[in-house]
């Protein structure tokens, strides 16, 4: 008989804390003043009223709630002596984070085939891409992330937690809980390399066949103007899954060892707090409608 473990302390940072306070505050409210301005600018301006411009909405909107599933209870905890969270909030924290990432991981892909319609068939782009497409495309990308969740959720409740219940992180994920697990967790990481690599491995197939067919078509354009035009509505959306793809990817597929925890908690800061932050400035400064709007 083993004691369940009722609550876990976030061992978070080891860096000045009042320090990491202002930085992470500082992270967090241009993270919402950015996307909330990118959603504010789309709704107002009836010229962003298309797909490139909707999927670019929501992906602000995923952006805000990935960023305020952490960011609030990690400044909470820089200025506690203590870091706690309850079991069912730990749990709470890791299913509503699992649903925006999974989704914001599809949603990019979505982007990408918006991308490759748009260049690749533009006579038929508001016909392909039409609203109830686009809805379709945005609700299927939600449900994909709760189904995501939902699966790992359950995972993670059918182990026992009997101690320790220091979590060398600054939020719940699933490497550092299935460390602390007195359970066998075999099932849990067959079951998140599992799905996690499906997505990310789909998703960025999605892209580079997207991608791959724009080339092509670009390639074809006699103009060196046209086709500095085609690709200049893509390279905002490169970056933004080269941020995403590259600490994801870092995060969920290094070795599942206590030294590499450090690690991951870098890769986290870079997914949780920098890629929202910068997802919002990489697509206003790069985009001309955007830019524009921004002016007026």
């Amino acid at each position: 008989n083993h004691s369940r473990v009722t609550e876990f302390v976030l061992l978070g940072f080891t860096d000045p804390q009042q320090l990491l306070f202002v930085i992470f505050l500082l992270v967090y409210v241009t993270t919402l003043v950015g996307n909330l301005g990118m959603m504010v600018l789309i709704k107002t301006n009836s010229q962003l009223h298309m797909p490139m411009y909707f999927f670019l909405g929501h992906l602000s909107f995923l952006d805000i709630c990935c960023s305020s599933s952490i960011m609030p209870k990690l400044l909470s905890g820089l200025l506690a002596e203590r870091n706690i969270i309850s079991f069912n909030g730990c749990i709470t924290q890791f299913f509503f984070f699992a649903v925006f990432g999974t989704a914001e991981a599809i949603l990019l892909a979505v982007m990408a085939y918006d991308r490759y319609v748009a260049i690749c068939e533009p006579l038929r782009y508001l016909a392909v891409m039409s609203h109830g497409v686009c809805v379709q495309l945005v609700v299927g990308s939600y449900a994909a992330g709760s189904l995501n969740a939902l699966v790992h959720t359950s995972a993670l409740l059918r182990l026992s937690f009997c101690g320790p219940n220091l979590i060398n992180h600054f939020y719940c994920e699933i490497p550092p809980l299935l460390l602390l697990s007195c359970s066998d967790t075999w099932l849990n990481k067959v079951m998140m390399a599992t799905c996690i690599g499906f997505i990310i491995t789909t998703s960025l197939l999605a892209i580079i066949v997207s991608y791959t067919c724009i080339l092509l078509t670009t390639w074809n354009i006699c103009s060196a103007k046209g086709r500095h035009k085609a690709f200049s509505t893509c390279t905002s959306h490169l970056m933004a899954v080269a941020l995403f793809y590259g600490s994801a990817a870092f995060l969920y597929f290094c070795p599942f060892s206590r030294q590499g925890e450090d690690q991951g908690k870098t890769a986290s800061i870079f997914y949780t707090g920098v890629t929202p932050m910068l997802n919002p400035f990489i697509y206003s400064l790069r985009n001309k409608e955007v830019r524009s709007t921004l002016r007026r």
